[in-house]
């Protein structure tokens, strides 16, 4: 039986590879070995900060929200209980987006907590 050495299936499989380092510094987009241990690399960190996209998000809605309860004169934590005393379902990103964009109705939602909070 002849030998068969799998030229066309390692170049493909290494062409796909070295593809996907494109625009990767010095060897890492030249040699395969090198490349393909940092796709992996990089496949693990896309990956990852998928996720961790969204805690970074949460983290920035809170941030926002909470300063903009304290210059209401309430804390994050208490702006939060006044408004689920209140019966106010809003997300933190559109609180956050009312912070930022509308110091107004952000304001009404403060005093609706305050009020609950009180009585």
């Amino acid at each position: 039986m002849a030998r068969v050495k799998g030229g066309f299936t390692t170049r493909r499989r290494h062409k796909k590879i070295l593809k996907l380092a494109k625009g990767y510094f010095g060897s890492k987009h030249r040699i395969f070995k090198t490349a393909n241990a940092q796709v992996m690399k990089s496949l693990l960190y896309a990956y990852r900060d998928r996720r961790a996209k969204k805690r970074d998000f949460r983290k920035l809605w809170i941030t926002r929200i909470n300063a903009a309860a304290r210059t209401n004169g309430l804390s994050y934590s208490k702006f939060m209980h006044g408004l689920k005393l209140a019966g106010i379902d809003v997300n933190r990103k559109m609180l956050a987006d009312l912070a930022v964009s509308d110091a107004k109705a952000f304001s009404d939602l403060a005093v609706a907590a305050k009020q609950k909070m009180n009585a």
